[in-house]
């Protein structure tokens, strides 16, 4: 992931982290049980993915024809039209934004080109 992608998901687990102690102090409401449930699961998988996390901040010594993880990679249409995209971790994708997850098609895409 990005380091970007480690900050996003730092800030959901600790949001949720107090989200956890405030549906834990409310053992009256009805809905608690499965929010907290909801809440402890999506804690578990952060966590995890955050033991596992592999940050990279994209060397600048990587020639600019490779395209790898943390790139910036700007694509030209056949009408002539370009977008530029950011390749990033499945957590940060939005391609609204210009991010896309190293998975999808257009960065395995980029990543064949680049390197070929």
């Amino acid at each position: 992931m990005t380091p970007r992608g480690l900050a996003l998901l730092r800030d959901e687990l600790a949001r949720l982290r107090l989200e956890r102690g405030r549906l834990e102090s409310r053992s009256a409401d009805p809905d608690g049980p499965r929010e907290l449930a909801t809440v402890v699961a999506r804690v578990a998988e952060l966590e995890d993915r955050l033991c596992a996390r592999l940050v990279d901040a994209t060397d600048a010594s990587v020639p600019r024809e490779h395209v790898q993880f943390g790139a910036t990679v700007t694509v030209r249409s056949d009408t002539g039209a370009e977008r530029t995209y950011e390749i990033v971790g499945v957590d940060e994708a939005d391609i609204g934004s210009g991010r896309v997850a190293f998975v999808a098609p257009l960065a395995r895409w980029a990543r064949a080109w680049g390197t070929s």
